[in-house]
């Protein structure tokens, strides 16, 4: 991404900031267990608002919620506040030039984005017996929005291949998103 990158996501959240605050995801509610370590750790990568990375904090976890847009953040500090979370901590990154810490958290989670050289990084940053929650387009949605730019879209079977060798706790296909959740052996 690029300061225009950034510039195009500030303007988008810019002109959502007066829809309610969104919901965590329902992915994210069915299969994320409560914490069960000291000190758990959760990531919510290219998080927007920070919806999921809040609800994580809410269960318990000490959550890094990470995006490109400063507005977005802003809006996810007004949240916490609100919610009264300490166990929070935002960061202003252009996740296709971050390094993510190895064996940091206990749960991952991105919606909504790919960039698949981030991939290997993902998996490393995820603790033996952590979590991936992974959800995003696959080709199925050019049916909808036919103008999509295709290499920001999976291929029907593509995202099982990247944790091969991991335990699948769940994996839907069946419409124009693409859905992951997989333990980390």
């Amino acid at each position: 991404m690029t300061v225009e990158d950034r510039v195009r996501w500030d303007g988008i959240f810019r002109q959502r900031a007066n829809r309610p605050y969104p919901a965590p995801d329902p992915l994210l509610l069915a299969f994320v267990p409560p914490p069960n370590a000291p000190y758990p750790r959760a990531l919510d990568l290219c998080a927007g608002v920070g919806q999921n990375g809040l609800w994580l904090a809410e269960q318990g976890y000490i959550t890094d919620i990470m995006d490109i847009s400063r507005v977005a953040l802003q809006r996810a500090r007004t949240e916490m506040a609100l919610r009264n979370l300490r166990n929070v901590n935002l960061f202003q990154v252009d996740v296709d030039y971050v390094q993510l810490a190895c064996e940091a958290y206990q749960v991952v989670c991105v919606f909504r984005y790919l960039q698949r050289n981030l991939f290997s990084s993902l998996k490393r940053s995820v603790k033996r017996g952590g979590r991936v929650v992974y959800e995003t387009f696959n080709v199925r949605y050019l049916d909808l929005m036919p103008g999509f730019n295709p290499r920001f879209l999976l291929e029907v079977g593509e995202l099982p291949k990247y944790f091969d060798g991991w335990h699948i706790l769940h994996s839907d296909e069946t419409t124009h998103v693409s859905q992951l959740v997989a333990r980390k052996p």
